[in-house]
């Protein structure tokens, strides 16, 4: 199984602490925040790694180089212009051997990721989507499901939904799924998974997972790791 990680984001809603250094290399306690994406990976067997760039991209490549400092194998691809989630993944094609995992690099989580390749296997979907419970659902974009877990329809960052469980922006996908994507500006929530109602599944988490969206978020994704209600993932 390989994992691309998506670090190509401004991170905008995060200044003045990405004024100077982009969203993956702001700092959870005294290590980047992708550092950790990268010893959840490894501790889930996955260690080939494709990483996206945008943003100062150079900084990210330099702080990690080519990833054996944390036992994984780093390659990088570059947006000249953004491509979007979907977009950006279809940029690292060349890549990419096998079905893989899709995850945030400015996120933080503990999450299962060998019981979310489990649970796809299991469906035979295209694609299987990491949710998470949320009480507030207006941020982010909430999933439905029937019984199985098929998904049924997406809601993008509406007040109301009926549901409460969140796309965390984790996906197991086929390869296959590549070849639905275009060569442009693309987004796997607002373009792709609309397509594929039917055909993709939806795993809810029990984990801590922050998308560290705002500065709100960052400073209580701290506060909750120092004081333990969230657990430090070793690097």
């Amino acid at each position: 199984m390989q994992a691309v990680i998506m670090a190509g984001g401004r991170g905008s809603r995060l200044m003045p602490l990405t004024k100077s250094m982009p969203k993956p290399l702001v700092p959870i306690l005294d290590k980047p925040i992708m550092c950790y994406i990268l010893s959840l990976l490894k501790t889930h067997g996955i260690e080939d790694i494709i990483v996206t760039l945008g943003y100062e991209g150079d900084m990210i490549q330099s702080a990690f180089g080519d990833g054996s400092e944390m036992g994984v194998r780093l390659r990088y691809v570059r947006e000249s212009e953004p491509l979007g989630t979907a977009g950006g993944v279809k940029n690292a094609e060349r890549y990419i051997d096998e079905d893989f995992v899709v995850i945030s690099g400015d996120a933080y989580t503990d999450m299962d990721l060998s019981a979310l390749v489990a649970f796809h296997r299991n469906r035979g979907g295209l694609v299987t989507v990491a949710t998470h419970y949320e009480q507030d659902v207006s941020r982010f974009g909430s999933v439905l499901t029937d019984e199985r877990g098929c998904v049924t329809n997406f809601y993008e960052k509406v007040v109301q939904s009926p549901s409460n469980w969140v796309n965390t922006g984790v996906y197991v996908l086929q390869r296959e799924v590549l070849d639905l994507i275009p060569k442009t500006k693309y987004d796997f929530a607002l373009d792709l998974f609309p397509t594929l109602l039917g055909k993709m599944y939806a795993l809810p988490c029990d984990c801590y997972w922050s998308d560290i969206g705002t500065l709100a978020t960052y400073y209580l994704t701290n506060y909750e790791i120092v004081s333990q209600k969230a657990r430090l993932i070793p690097v």
